[in-house]
């Protein structure tokens, strides 16, 4: 019996079973509800189905030893990575990741583009969730693949290289990258550690630190990315975000007062980052980026990052905020290969994200906006982002402090779940334009504030048109008359 144990008072139990003279490997999941005794001080009786294990300590002392917390652990909250490794064990959510077919298709092409850097090669698979970048390492010619998955959908990639017989050359270790035991250096180590804003959920640390198995000379996919910022202006959004916080408005809901909360609720929602999608025609400036070298850089310089700006007007008018996207490179011996997340390219599951400022500044053409964006690492596995900027030639400042953890996923795109508030109709009759992505069903329904009576209508998005392209909405015209006073 092989004993170690997690930050998130689970632990495992390894148990080497010899059965017709094969040797199999189970790993069994023993948490606080698990039942158990104590037997003796120094033994504990641990029950899991119809398997009964005693464990017995030589000495006390170490029975109450503690393991030596890893890197991840040392940075990250326990409630944070039990929460993260919950939500990423679902297959509904590995689901949401292989239906971004951009992403899946990008990554394969990038594999299979440079199938000489994986041929009889040993690739490390970081992060592997359900397994797919290991089985493309697999078409490409890789010899073996180890592929590490902390999360519990490691025990549904093990069934699937089952069930693919591919057990022999594709090996699923259950654990974190910073705690498991990679049976030898790799050539090639693949990942997918990308999450929104680039930086969000901190995986890219996991991915650099997983270079102590890389072999000298050997490869990254991804190789590199490039953050880009820039100004925008978009007073609907600004106008939107603010009326968020018009329920605490209220002086009399049910007979109590919440309007001494409207403050509050505004810096609240003023700090979410939202996650969507734009036309580039509302950046006010050619964009600025910021490189990260996965090949070289190292996990502390993710702690803390500063990116300054200086951004020449394109426009005059109203700067509400800072846009974000991000581009990842596959640097192959034969080629290189992009996945970008930028407005002009095909939508992603990363969308977009923007920053608004807390007061607009106001710019004009030939001006120049200049400041900094900081990105400090916190445990909650995202970061702290401050901005500031100022217009140079007015002296006008603004700036924001937003939580990268608390996204606001706003009004573009189905999979990302998202609401629009409650609109008020001052009139009888509403109509409305509805859009929705190729497969996804967008509603919408009134309620008559006095009878309660609803009216609820939909679109589908795959009645009347071809689809071409990801990008590609169908825009549905919806009519409910909804009386005065109802709410939509």
């Amino acid at each position: 019996i092989e004993n170690t144990t997690n930050n998130n008072n689970v632990a495992l139990y390894k148990e080497f079973l010899h059965r017709v003279n094969v040797q199999r490997h189970e790993v069994v999941e023993v948490y606080m509800e698990t039942d158990c005794c104590r037997v003796g001080t120094q033994s504990f009786l641990i029950t899991v189905g119809c398997l009964s294990v005693l464990l017995q300590f030589r000495t006390q002392s170490e029975k109450s030893a503690e393991r030596q917390q890893s890197v991840f652990d040392q940075r990250t909250e326990d409630s944070s990575a039990l929460q993260y490794f919950q939500f990423y064990g679902c297959l509904s959510q590995q689901q949401n990741m292989l239906q971004d077919y951009l992403r899946t298709a990008t990554y394969q092409k990038a594999i299979l583009l440079n199938e000489m850097d994986f041929k009889d090669k040993i690739v490390l698979d970081v992060g592997s969730g359900s397994g797919i970048l290991s089985f493309f390492a697999i078409q490409a010619g890789a010899k073996r693949v180890y592929a590490v998955e902390a999360s519990p959908v490691a025990k549904f990639a093990e069934m699937l290289v089952k069930s693919n017989s591919l057990s022999d050359r594709i090996i699923v270790l259950a654990g974190k990258i910073e705690e498991v035991s990679c049976p030898e250096q790799v050539d090639v180590i693949i990942s997918e550690p990308i999450g929104y804003m680039l930086l969000n959920e901190r995986m890219l640390e996991s991915y650099l630190h997983s270079r102590k198995w890389l072999k000298p000379k050997g490869m990254m996919f991804p190789t590199c990315s490039d953050m880009h910022l820039a100004p925008f202006t978009d007073e609907q959004l600004y106008i939107e975000h603010y009326g968020r916080s018009s329920f605490w408005h209220q002086t009399c809901f049910y007979g109590v007062n919440l309007s001494g909360l409207h403050s509050s609720a505004v810096d609240e929602f003023f700090k979410q980052p939202i996650v969507d999608t734009f036309e580039m025609s509302i950046l006010m400036a050619k964009s600025v980026k910021h490189c990260i070298n996965f090949m070289e850089a190292k996990e502390e310089d993710l702690h803390r990052m500063e990116i300054p700006f200086v951004f020449k007007l394109l426009q005059s008018g109203l700067i509400h905020g800072l846009a974000f996207w991000f581009d990842v490179a596959f640097i192959g011996s034969k080629m290189t290969v992009w996945l970008s997340t930028a407005p002009s390219e095909p939508l992603t599951h990363w969308y977009q994200v923007r920053c608004l400022f807390q007061t607009p500044l106001f710019g004009k053409v030939g001006q120049t906006l200049s400041g900094s964006v900081q990105f400090i690492a916190n445990t909650r596995q995202s970061y702290d982002i401050h901005i500031t900027a100022v217009v140079d030639q007015s002296g006008f400042k603004s700036g924001n402090s937003l939580d990268l953890k608390n996204p606001f996923f706003s009004r573009y795109g189905s999979i990302v779940i998202s609401y629009l508030p409650n609109v008020l109709c001052s009139v009888p009759g509403l109509h409305l334009c509805l859009s929705a992505c190729l497969g996804y069903t967008v509603g919408c329904w009134c309620k008559n504030l006095q009878t309660m009576q609803e009216q609820r209508v939909w679109t589908d998005p795959l009645q009347s048109r071809v689809w071409h392209k990801p990008r590609d909405y169908r825009l549905g015209k919806v009519h409910l008359n909804c009386p005065a006073g109802s709410v939509v």
